[in-house]
């Protein structure tokens, strides 16, 4: 039944939307938000919350690997640049820390 069908009924019937009516058709919109913050937003801010605190944690020494794909070892950390060491030839390549995506050492404190 589409809109204008359904005024028209409610006019006939001289009877005026009421606010079960109202509460009815806002209930799956209501729904589909309290899915979208349990399980995408909530997971997701669980996640970042966890990456920053691994980039925050790292170490002289610590082999991490970028969201490019690049492997390296840190050799120098400021506020939000690190400095890692690559290859054989001991290329140094300065980055953001947030395109750090993983430490691959191992520490004994986890």
């Amino acid at each position: 039944m589409n809109l204008s069908a359904y005024a028209a009924v409610l006019t006939a019937s001289g009877s005026t939307p009421t606010a079960a009516g109202y509460a009815a058709t806002f209930l799956p919109l209501i729904l589909v938000v309290v899915f979208f913050y349990f399980f995408i937003m909530r997971p997701q801010k669980k996640q970042e919350k966890k990456d920053a605190e691994m980039r925050d944690s790292l170490e002289i020494g610590d082999e991490v690997v970028t969201n490019g794909g690049i492997v390296g070892i840190v050799c120098q950390i400021k506020e939000d640049t690190v400095v890692i060491e690559t290859g054989g030839d001991r290329s140094k390549i300065r980055i953001k820390k947030w395109a750090i995506a993983k430490n691959e050492t191992i520490h004994d404190d986890q």
